[in-house]
């Protein structure tokens, strides 16, 4: 059994993959896990390139509405999250002690070093990296993206029957 903080770990691998897969970030985080999980061989390599883009395929179809709505996104999202960090931990758990202590590391590193960690919007979005304050005043309007126009003016009368 693991750890907790190598458990964590494991969690955050199966997390960056997912949030990574379809950003510009895919490609760097892709070829780095895979080689962490490859540990030097190409052959092994290579199939954990085919699992992310499998990873990143089904993730894409479930965005596009092809898996049946916001739910179904969701639940597939979680299911891939829960699938690499189950890869994640079985690896850290196959290795000797020092092998995994040292493997522990690599991930730390490439989990902190990665470019997903930084927020993108797409079109029309609104991308944040911190916290966003927001304020109207005087009649103003204040917000990070507004759609369709605003208008600002007196608000009209009521209707008869509302006196």
């Amino acid at each position: 059994m693991l750890p907790e903080a190598m458990v964590a770990l494991a969690t955050a691998g199966g997390t960056a993959v997912v949030q990574a897969a379809g950003t510009e970030a895919w490609g760097a985080l892709r070829q780095h896990v895979a080689g962490w999980f490859g540990r030097g061989d190409a052959a092994r390599e290579a199939g954990e390139l085919e699992r992310l883009d499998g990873t990143a395929s089904h993730l894409a179809a479930a965005e596009a509405g092809d898996a049946g709505g916001a739910a179904q996104a969701e639940r597939v999202r979680i299911r891939q999250e829960a699938l690499w960090q189950a890869r994640f931990e079985g690896l850290l758990e196959s290795l000797s002690g020092d092998e995994r202590v040292d493997a522990a590391e690599e991930l730390r590193s490439l989990l902190e070093d990665r470019p997903a960690s930084r927020p993108s919007a797409g079109d029309g979005g609104l991308a944040v990296g911190g916290d966003v304050h927001l304020k109207a005043d005087h009649g103003s309007v204040a917000a990070g993206v507004i759609h369709g126009g605003a208008h600002i003016g007196p608000p009209p009368p009521p209707a008869p029957s509302q006196g």
